[in-house]
């Protein structure tokens, strides 16, 4: 089973912020949308550009490249030119810290 990794205080990361990182090798973009933190694979899943550098509209996010839409909640496409969804992850936060797993492989 996958681990919790840490990745912000939740003091440190106010609504409308975003981080990029790396969790055992996998880049991802973390969101606060409102209090409510969602985890994507930090890759469009049109043309391998990466998201966490789009536009953030509620719990969507916008391709800086070709203006793609996704869903945080489910990582669904939510426009072209992306048709196929992209990778999200868990979230939670404990003890006033927001932590990320990779489960796909559990």
């Amino acid at each position: 089973m996958a681990q919790w990794t840490a990745v912000a205080l939740v003091a440190d990361f106010p609504p409308g912020s975003s981080r990029r990182l790396e969790v055992d090798g996998v880049a991802m973009a973390i969101f606060n949308v409102d209090g409510r933190y969602y985890a994507i694979e930090d890759i469009c899943s049109h043309e391998a550009e990466t998201l966490s550098g789009g536009k953030l509209e509620g719990p969507e996010i916008i391709c800086p490249r070709h203006e793609a839409r996704f869903s945080l909640v489910t990582g669904e496409a939510l426009s072209p030119p992306a048709y196929e969804p992209i990778a999200t992850f868990p979230v939670q936060v404990e003890n006033g810290i927001v932590q990320v797993r990779d489960d796909r492989f559990d």
